[in-house]
C-alpha cells in the first residue's frame, strides 16, 4: 500500500455556526467532527497527518492529541496558521 498523509483543516472559526464552540470541536453522534476525520485516518492507515489550526488552536490542538493517541498508529503534527489568511494561505 501507497504511504498516506493526510492534510486536516481545522482552522476555521465557523461564524455561521453561531456558537463559541469551535467548528472542528462541535458534536455529531456524541464525538466531535474532528474525531470523525482522525477515526478515518486510522481506518485509512495513514503514515501521518498535519492538523493546521488557528482559531481556538490550544483547545484543538488538545483534543486532537488526545484521540490520536487512543489507537492512532500514525505520526501526528501540529501547524497553527497565523494570520489566518483562507484556505489557500493555510496549504502553502
Amino acid at each position: 500500500m501507497t504511504p498516506l498523509d493526510i492534510l486536516i483543516m481545522a482552522a476555521g472559526k465557523g461564524t455561521r455556526m453561531k456558537s463559541r464552540i469551535p467548528k472542528v470541536l462541535q458534536r455529531l453522534g456524541g464525538r466531535a467532527l474532528l474525531r470523525h476525520v482522525l477515526d478515518q485516518a486510522v481506518h485509512l492507515q495513514a503514515r501521518s497527518a498535519i492538523v493546521i489550526t488557528g482559531h481556538c488552536a490550544t483547545e484543538v490542538e488538545a483534543v486532537t492529541a488526545g484521540a490520536a493517541s487512543v489507537g492512532g498508529g500514525f505520526d501526528l503534527k501540529f501547524v497553527r496558521q497565523e494570520p489566518q489568511l483562507g484556505t489557500g494561505h493555510a496549504v502553502q
